[in-house]
C-alpha cells in the first residue's frame, strides 16, 4: 500500500473513532450489583402474572464457582433464584411453556457449562434442574476446543410448540459450527436429542452470540470477524444461509445479539464490542440504522423485551453486560428504536 493510501485509511480510521467518541451516552436506568468473577450474558424472564417481578439472569464466568445470577428490576441479586457452583457458565437464554408432561408446562432457562462440555436446563421461576446434571454437547468431536460450548439460544416452533436449543462453541469447522438439539420430556425425564449441524464459519475468531426470532423462524449469530449470519430456525425449511451482513459497521468483535419485536417492525441490536457501542439493524431488511452508546464497556451479551415491565421500564427493557462485573438496564424507550 502506498503512502497516500495509508494516509487515507489512517484518516478515515481516526474520523470513525472520533465520531464514535462523540456519541452521546444514553444513561442506564439501573446498574446491577456486581458478581464475583466475570459477567458475560443476560436473559430476561418475563413474569406474565406480575411484570414488575420479572427476573434478569446473568452469567458470571469462573471455572470453579461460576454462577447464573438472578436480578430483580432494581438490579439486586436474588440469592434464592441464583445458581452457583457452575463450571464456567457462558451464555444463557429463556423460553416459555416447555411441555414436561401432557398436563404440565414450565418456563425454562438454559445455559452453557463450558468446562464440562455440556448445557444445563432448569425450570423458571422455581429453579429446579431438569437435566439430571447436564446434557453433553459436541460429543462426536475429538478436540477439547471443539467440544467447549459457548453460545446458547432457545427456539420454540410456533406451530408445533416444540423447543430446541442452538449451541455454539469455542472453535469449530467452517460448516456445521452450531448444533441444534431438541428438548423432549417423557417418563424417564428430559433429554436433548441432536437434530442437525448448521452454520457457516469464516475461520476468523469464533462464534458465540446467537438469537432466535421465534415468530418469524430465523436464527441470527455473530461470526465475530466478518458479520451476522441468518438461517432458518426450523430444520424443515433447510440449512442454506439466508444472509451475511453488517460486518462493515463494526470496529472489531461482533458480539451479543438481541431482537426487539413490535407489531409492525423489528430490530436487531448487536454489540460492537471494541467500540463500546451497539449497532441497530432493521430486522426485515438487515439494513443498518444507527449506532448507540449505552455506557457499557466491552459488551459480550445483551437481551431485550418490548413488554412493559412496570414504571421503570414502561416500554420494555434492554439489558447489556458491562466489563466491570455488572449489567446495565436501560428503559427501551430511551434507545428510540421506533423513531
Amino acid at each position: 500500500m502506498n503512502k497516500i493510501k495509508v494516509n487515507i485509511v489512517f484518516g478515515l480510521t481516526v474520523l470513525l473513532l472520533a465520531c464514535t467518541a462523540k456519541l452521546p451516552e444514553i444513561v442506564a436506568t439501573t446498574i446491577t450489583e456486581k458478581t464475583p468473577h466475570d459477567t458475560d450474558d443476560p436473559a430476561i424472564w418475563i413474569n406474565k402474572n406480575n411484570p414488575e417481578a420479572s427476573i434478569v439472569f446473568g452469567t458470571d464466568k469462573d471455572e470453579v464457582n461460576g454462577g447464573v445470577y438472578a436480578f430483580d428490576l432494581d438490579g439486586k441479586i436474588i440469592k434464592g433464584k441464583s445458581i452457583t457452583n457452575i463450571s464456567y457458565p457462558n451464555n444463557v437464554d429463556v423460553e416459555y411453556g416447555f411441555k414436561l408432561t401432557d398436563s404440565t408446562l414450565t418456563d425454562i432457562i438454559v445455559f452453557s457449562e463450558r468446562e464440562k462440555n455440556q448445557i444445563r436446563l432448569f425450570s423458571v421461576p422455581d429453579m429446579k434442574p431438569l437435566d439430571n446434571g447436564g446434557f453433553k454437547v459436541f460429543e462426536a468431536e475429538t478436540t477439547i476446543e471443539m467440544k467447549r460450548p459457548m453460545g446458547v439460544a432457545l427456539y420454540k416452533n410456533p406451530e408445533t410448540g416444540s423447543i430446541t436449543v442452538f449451541v455454539s462453541r469455542k472453535n469449530g469447522p467452517q460448516k456445521g459450527y452450531l448444533y441444534q438439539y431438541e428438548l423432549v420430556s417423557d417418563s424417564l425425564g428430559v433429554k436433548a436429542n441432536l437434530l442437525r449441524k448448521i452454520g457457516n464459519f469464516s475461520g476468523q475468531k469464533e462464534i458465540e452470540a446467537i438469537a432466535v426470532d421465534d415468530e418469524a423462524g430465523f436464527i441470527y449469530y455473530s461470526d465475530e470477524g466478518v458479520g451476522i449470519r441468518k438461517y432458518h430456525a426450523n430444520p424443515e425449511n433447510g440449512d442454506a444461509e439466508i444472509a451475511l451482513f453488517g460486518g462493515e459497521h463494526f470496529k472489531d468483535d461482533i458480539e451479543g445479539i438481541a431482537i426487539a419485536k413490535y407489531q409492525d417492525r423489528g430490530y436487531l441490536i448487536v454489540s460492537n464490542q471494541q467500540a463500546h457501542t451497539f449497532n441497530i439493524f432493521n430486522l426485515e431488511t438487515n439494513a443498518f440504522i444507527k449506532e448507540l452508546n449505552l455506557g457499557t464497556l466491552e459488551t459480550d451479551g445483551c437481551d431485550v423485551t418490548t413488554t412493559p415491565l412496570g414504571s421503570k421500564f414502561p416500554k420494555g427493557l434492554f439489558v447489556s453486560m458491562n466489563d466491570k462485573k455488572d449489567f446495565f438496564f436501560h428503559d427501551l424507550e430511551k434507545l428510540k428504536l421506533t423513531e
